[in-house]
């Protein structure tokens, strides 16, 4: 059975047809009304979520189906009363597919394991596969073709959208430079770089990791970042984060050293002043907002391939 843990989970092919699948459901939604009629989507959320929960929720709901949010807070398995193995096999007994957001990549692993319908990654501290599909969904609608296209990423080079975009990226045929502080706590783990620069290598695009934002912004199509607070870290570090990223803050003259028409994107949620000024997020270059409305047709597009095998 197919599920969706990380985008190396499929192959190219199959990543550029289901963005084509993206692109159909959001230019006909009418086509597609029925198309999981029936069909039962159960959300399991350890971490908040805004774009998340509802691109998924209001997604399967236009698509026909229906979706069921599960509180582990208030539940067995947030209690400690249940084991996550016995709750996955019960709840595939009640639903279609499963959408997962965790802390621990290895709980969605196990999770697979025990499901008996297709699990969705919803978010892990590993990767965030969806996000990326509605990335790459967004750069092909403002620049056409992804390939030979380059993407800069700024800040917090390890974390899951970032290890993410590197195979999205490589598999899509996209340049990406990384610019992020040095240090194994900043940079992407190593054994992602590796499996991307070998995805990349066969796709004919490059992957490039500099400690000096305009260096690694130079020449760039898309300038990208993300939250220098992600859930997992510390509320504490706040300040020593914020000093140790703000040279890599997107601002008016990081876009000046991109190409003219470069786009200005950030996942969100995004605080005006920390990972980039207002007046890049706001300006006429940002697409923030096709980015978090294209979570939704890009995992529609998802959960109807998953689908499609039940």
């Amino acid at each position: 059975m197919e599920h969706l843990s990380s985008l190396t989970d499929w192959t190219p092919e199959v990543m550029t047809e289901v963005l084509a699948l993206a692109a159909q459901l959001k230019a006909d939604p009418g086509a597609y009304a029925q198309a999981a009629s029936q069909k039962v989507l159960f959300m399991i959320f350890e971490k908040p979520s805004l774009r998340t929960r509802v691109s998924f929720e209001t997604g399967i709901v236009r698509m026909g189906g229906h979706a069921i949010n599960y509180d582990v807070t208030t539940s067995p398995l947030g209690a400690g009363k249940e084991s996550l193995s016995d709750t996955i096999k019960v709840v595939s007994r009640f639903s279609d597919l499963i959408v997962a957001r965790l802390y621990k990549h290895s709980d969605l692993t196990e999770m697979i394991a025990n499901a008996g319908v297709p699990v969705i990654n919803g978010l892990t501290d590993y990767s965030h596969p969806c996000q990326i599909m509605a990335d790459l969904l967004t750069i092909q609608e403002h620049k056409g073709s992804l390939k030979g296209k380059t993407l800069c990423f700024l800040g917090d080079g390890c974390n899951n959208v970032t290890h993410s975009l590197l195979f999205g990226c490589a598999m899509a045929g996209m340049n990406i430079r990384i610019g992020c502080p040095q240090g194994k706590d900043f940079e992407p783990l190593p054994e992602i770089v590796e499996k991307a620069k070998n995805l990349s290598a066969v796709n004919g695009s490059e992957i490039f990791i500099s400690h000096d934002a305009h260096e690694a912004a130079s020449g760039s199509d898309v300038i990208y970042t993300d939250s220098w607070m992600s859930y997992h870290i510390d509320p504490a570090e706040l300040d020593e984060r914020v000093s140790k990223f703000m040279p890599y803050q997107v601002t008016t003259d990081i876009m000046k050293a991109a190409n003219a028409d470069a786009i200005f994107m950030n996942c969100l949620p995004a605080v005006r002043g920390y990972e980039q000024t207002a007046e890049v997020i706001d300006g006429p270059q940002s697409v923030v907002f096709d980015q978090a409305e294209n979570r939704m047709h890009a995992q529609n597009a998802i959960m109807l391939r998953l689908l499609s095998q039940c």
